[in-house]
């Protein structure tokens, strides 16, 4: 991959682009959000340090994202739940937190990667709560979309609506939304989340998994209700209203 890196601290840097350069990566440096914004977009992923000297990682993040559809993860010491629900509604494909392992970064690269080149694009209008969204289309001939009480997914546009507005959903919340689903009510284990929805090989902390389901709480209030079983795993629910699955045409 042809990688752009923004870390402003050589410390960090310079072992990262030797480590990416180790797995065959192809990587510009730039030290300053200013440097970044003016490097271009022709680059497969970009790793994006939040703390940057000039710009907030933040801003440099959305100005990226509305100039390209570039892969992006962001990589910053900052650890709240906030800022990490924040970068991922902006559109970035991941979030790790420093200090991390070298073999860590590739493996969410390369998972980064494989979702980009398998997923259809992404309706460009974000949603905010209390917005009018877009009214539902109705199915194509021959295709029912699956009702999830105020919720329906039309799985094979890879689209959701919630109570007849679509939802804007990047590609990981979307495949984590449509695998729990699949099991309305059922407790489903960490490990079996992450193999399904990021990667069978997947190694490491699943505290992303944690922000992925805080981003779809706040997006879909009480429309869905995803239980946390500490040391195991979640549980979906829908709204009081009627789940109902639609017949096979």
């Amino acid at each position: 991959m042809h990688v752009l890196l923004v870390e402003d601290d050589p410390a960090i840097a310079e072992p990262l682009e030797r480590g990416l350069k180790r797995y065959g990566h192809t990587v510009h440096r730039a030290a300053t959000g200013r440097d970044a914004l003016r490097s271009g977009t022709a680059w497969d992923m970009v790793l994006l340090d939040l703390g940057l000297p000039d710009i907030d990682g933040l801003d440099v993040c959305r100005q990226l994202l509305a100039d390209s559809e570039v892969s992006l993860i962001m990589i910053s010491a900052r650890d709240s739940e906030a800022d990490k629900v924040v970068g991922l509604e902006l559109g970035a494909d991941d979030y790790l937190v420093k200090p991390f392992l070298i073999r860590e970064l590739i493996a969410r690269m390369r998972a980064v990667h494989r979702r980009r080149v398998s997923a259809p694009p992404t309706a460009p209008e974000p949603f905010e709560p209390g917005r009018p969204g877009v009214v539902i289309d109705l199915p194509a001939p021959g295709r029912t979309p699956d009702r999830y009480g105020r919720v329906v997914l039309d799985r094979k546009a890879h689209r959701v609506f919630l109570d007849g507005a679509e939802v804007a959903l990047p590609p990981r919340e979307y495949a984590l939304l449509a695998f729990l689903t699949r099991q309305p009510d059922v407790l489903v284990t960490r490990e079996t989340i992450m193999a399904a929805v990021w990667d069978a090989n997947w190694f490491g902390p699943t505290k992303t998994l944690d922000t992925h389901v805080s981003a779809l709480r706040h997006k879909f209030g009480d429309a869905l209700t995803i239980q946390a079983v500490r040391g195991v795993g979640f549980r979906l629910t829908t709204s009081p209203c009627t789940t109902t699955r639609p017949s096979a045409s």
